[in-house]
């Protein structure tokens, strides 16, 4: 019940200001600093870093070997990460990563399972994550290939960067390729049930209505974007784990270089 208050409140205090300086009307910056003195709000503080490690300690370490030993331990994770997610259960035993069915059918799916109809919505859920497990298959390649790529500016960003910032990295790279590699597979799986057809055709009415978010108006589309997330999710809990236990890299080089990062 406050928030028309506050709001007509801000109106006041600005146009106040605007008023009040004539000369620096268009002045923002001003404005803004004003404002909060007003409001007892504090100025921002500069945007905070990712929290990474100091380039010294990297001393004694060639690029040649920096870089090396980092592609031989993102190897490992990305596909540690796709393996994990390509194997039955990947996707629909994992609570982390598990694609529920898009919000526009969550009181469908209520209703369903209140008048003893749970498995239809079972069946689709178990599907959705069944084609999210084979399209992952298809990541490693591409995931490698952009390892292969990296430069050594790309790896020392990555080494004294913040918990994900080979994940990050990845997904610059590859997130366009993987959606595109992904989207088949997805569609192949989800031609077993007759229901995904009638979905896209009521989604899409839905979404030109404003009633369902666009980017949920497809279910193949939807359950690509879930594979894509999972993914990426399962790669940066690697990237963490290796960063934190460096001794179960793969190779002398990489286990000193994140040992040394670790310390």
């Amino acid at each position: 019940m406050r928030k028309p208050a506050l709001r007509v409140r801000s109106i006041l205090i600005a146009a106040s200001l605007l008023v009040l300086t004539p000369v620096q009307a268009l002045d923002l910056g001003g404005l803004v600093n004003k404002l909060e003195k007003l409001e007892g709000v504090q100025a921002a503080s500069a945007p905070v870093e990712t929290p990474g490690v100091s380039p010294t300690a990297l001393e004694g370490i060639s690029n040649k070997d920096q870089v090396g030993s980092l592609k031989q331990a993102l190897t490992q994770g990305a596909a540690a990460a796709v393996a994990g997610l390509a194997k039955a259960d990947g996707f629909l035993g994992n609570d982390k990563v598990r694609i529920p069915l898009p919000e526009s059918l969550k009181k469908l799916e209520s209703a369903l399972r209140k008048f003893g109809m749970g498995k239809y919505a079972d069946e689709l859920i178990t599907t959705m994550n069944r084609a999210a497990e084979t399209a992952v298959v298809e990541a490693k390649p591409l995931l490698i290939s952009a390892v292969s790529k990296m430069t050594v500016a790309d790896a020392k960003g990555i080494l004294l960067g913040g918990n994900d910032a080979a994940t990050q990295y990845f997904r610059k790279n590859t997130e366009t390729a993987l959606g595109v590699k992904f989207k088949p597979v997805v569609s192949k799986s989800m031609k077993k049930v007759k229901f995904a057809d009638k979905y896209d055709q009521f989604a899409g009415k839905a979404a030109r209505l404003g009633l369902v978010d666009e980017k949920d108006a497809n279910l193949d589309d939807y359950i690509t974007r879930k594979a894509m997330d999972g993914l990426f999710l399962m790669m940066a809990e690697q990237e963490k784990s290796l960063r934190e236990h460096p001794l179960e890299a793969v190779g002398s080089m990489a286990k000193k270089v994140f040992s040394l990062l670790r310390n």
